[in-house]
């Protein structure tokens, strides 16, 4: 009631459907705690939102997108660079627009040219990758790192380090070529925390 002598306005509200969800968009997840190399630091989650498809078939989600998509840190400051993908979407059945087997997600992060360009630079040219180290895995070289990311963890490194096993290494490893679509590549991957030993700029 407006002023309690009886006036009254309704509510757009069908209490026959408040007690139910339509959209389950619930997730379990796991924090694990810092190593000591990362105590104090300021860290930044960079991954990746959306799925595959258009944005007819993704909807109510989004087209793939990296959350966020400019990140201007410190030098003391850390990134965490990771993902989460699906082997088993269904987009309602409406269809999933892009590369790959149907029903999956596949992500990786590489390094570009300019914003200007939508083709990425091959490992070797990267430069970014030279001032970055990795805490969660110090013995992994610029190159092993970037191999990571843009493998999506299928190869780990380019050699073996105690973290990255010679089997899943790109010069060692006893498994089939990396499909070109990322279809074999895991879904997720954990990635590296990283820190930024000058200050730079990259594209990706």
């Amino acid at each position: 009631e407006l002023q309690g002598n009886g006036e009254k306005l309704d509510l757009a509200i069908n209490t026959a459907q408040t007690g139910r969800t339509f959209q389950d968009r619930s997730h379990a997840y796991i924090v694990l705690p810092r190593e000591t190399s990362m105590a104090g630091k300021t860290m930044y989650n960079l991954n990746v939102r959306g799925k595959r498809g258009n944005i007819v078939q993704v909807y109510p989600a989004v087209e793939y997108d990296f959350v966020p998509d400019r990140l201007t840190i410190g030098t003391d400051d850390l990134v965490h660079m990771q993902w989460t993908g699906s082997n088993s979407h269904d987009n309602n059945n409406d269809g999933d627009d892009g590369e790959g087997r149907g029903g999956t997600d596949r992500s990786n992060i590489l390094q570009m040219g300019t914003f200007n360009e939508s083709y990425p630079m091959t490992v070797t040219n990267a430069a970014f990758w030279n001032n970055v180290q990795s805490l969660t895995d110090p013995e992994a070289t610029s190159k092993d790192i970037a191999i990571g990311l843009a493998t999506s963890g299928y190869y780990c490194a380019d050699t073996k380090t105690s973290k990255c096993a010679s089997s899943h290494t790109l010069k060692d490893n006893n498994k089939r070529d990396l499909d070109g679509t990322l279809d074999n590549a895991p879904a997720s991957y954990f990635g590296h925390v990283l820190k930024f030993n000058k200050a730079g700029s990259m594209t990706y």
